[in-house]
């Protein structure tokens, strides 16, 4: 499985958050997208 190069983060309006956009893990927002995402397919949320 291949990773884009940057994650969800990049869109986020928080610098805070943009930081983050370059980690080589696939970070997302809140948002209620992720929530639906995450419970149509039966994954935990990590906090």
């Amino acid at each position: 499985m291949t990773l884009p190069a940057r994650n969800l983060l990049a869109e986020e309006a928080s610098p805070c958050l943009r930081q983050h956009s370059d980690n080589p893990v696939h970070w997302r927002g809140w948002s209620p997208a992720a929530l639906a995402e995450a419970r149509a397919l039966g994954r935990p949320i990590l906090l």
